[in-house]
């Protein structure tokens, strides 16, 4: 079988690794990434980390508005699927990149695989929220991470076969896991202690982009006892400085640049607990038994609320401040996503498809 698989982000690189690692033991992949996003974490150590050759294309799309990006990668993408002739195009979770390769898939009739499927946020002023509904509604395989996940796309009457897999980010993070206990000297290197800082990311345009909610947001982490490192994306930056925020935050916060893959899951392991705006670094948090809050009004990730290891704050300043003082997760934790199995599972499902 011949797959072509659809990247677009740094995050959706770690999802795929997991499942071309088993993929490609059975069958030729095909790895394109759009360009989408323009990271320089994605260097060639960036693919050595996670064991994966670097991508077969990438059509340097670049950032832009939703819609002219979307076209652009709609164009390029149908171009490869006329030429590789795949029997199955793969793509993972909400960006841009996914809806244009769901989209070219459909029109050049070829089997279209999602995972990540049926995650629902259920606002719909998230970009990422129109991308999953879209992409779910035009596959035929869909590989759900939980049984929330199948519920969703049971209600919404998808017409494609739906099948629980688990999660490949649970995959991609017990195996990071073990390699970055191994070989990671990020602890040293920040000279913090396992269980004595707050580990905190940024970066959701809702935050950053306005003002009084990123004021609220700083002035809540720098008002906690603990030392909090706060790996900064280059836009946050941007932000911080725009609004004069930038020279206070660097006093009261350990601001270091982003970090590698296997650093960072290290970082959030022996962090005492997680704070951040991110879809996929709740969910780590969670994987990693990592107390979490979450800095936005909704998750894609109920499960993890409901199971008390993660709690939505928001923005606000009081609400984040206690509950970072509060992170007391109870001790039994369920196993929402499955048992850390989910790309064989889906290498399996695409065999039988």
């Amino acid at each position: 079988m011949k797959v072509l698989t659809v990247v677009g982000a740094r995050p959706q690189f770690i999802k795929a690794a997991a499942v071309s690692r088993e993929l490609r033991r059975r069958h030729d992949e095909v790895l394109i990434h759009t360009g989408q996003h323009y990271d320089e974490e994605m260097s060639d150590v960036f693919f050595e980390e996670l064991g994966i050759p670097e991508p077969d294309d990438n059509l340097g799309v670049g950032s832009s508005n939703h819609s002219d990006q979307t076209a652009e990668m709609l164009a390029g993408l149908g171009e490869k699927i006329e030429t590789v002739e795949p029997d199955a195009v793969l793509v993972y979770g909400d960006t841009n990149s996914t809806l244009a390769a769901a989209i070219a898939a459909s029109k050049a009739d070829t089997r279209l695989a999602h995972v990540e499927a049926g995650l629902r946020s259920y606002n719909r002023e998230m970009p990422e929220e129109i991308n999953r509904v879209l992409t779910d509604h035009a596959a035929d395989l869909l590989f759900a991470p939980s049984q929330r996940a199948v519920a969703n796309l049971r209600e919404e009457s998808v017409p494609g076969a739906v099948h629980d897999t688990g999660d490949v980010m649970y995959d991609a993070v017990l195996w990071a896991r073990e390699r970055a206990e191994a070989n990671s000297e990020v602890l040293s290197e920040f000279g913090v202690e396992p269980d004595e800082y707050v580990l905190a990311t940024v970066h959701r345009a809702a935050n950053t982009d306005d003002p009084d909610r990123l004021a609220a947001i700083l002035d809540a982490l720098a008002g906690d006892p603990r030392e909090v490192v706060l790996p900064a994306h280059p836009r946050t930056i941007n932000r911080m400085e725009r609004y004069e925020m930038y020279d206070e935050a660097r006093e009261r916060l350990t601001l270091v640049e982003p970090v590698g893959y296997l650093d960072f899951v290290r970082l959030q392991d022996c962090a005492d607990v997680v704070a951040t705006d991110s879809g996929g670094v709740q969910k780590e948090a969670f994987f990693l038994d990592t107390p979490c809050v979450t800095m936005r009004e909704e998750t894609e990730w109920r499960e993890t609320v409901e199971a008390g290891w993660n709690e939505l704050v928001g923005a606000n300043e009081t609400a984040i401040r206690r509950a970072l003082d509060d992170a007391d997760p109870p001790g039994d934790k369920p196993r929402p996503y499955g048992d850390g199995d989910a790309a064989a599972r889906i290498t399996d499902l695409l065999d039988d498809a």
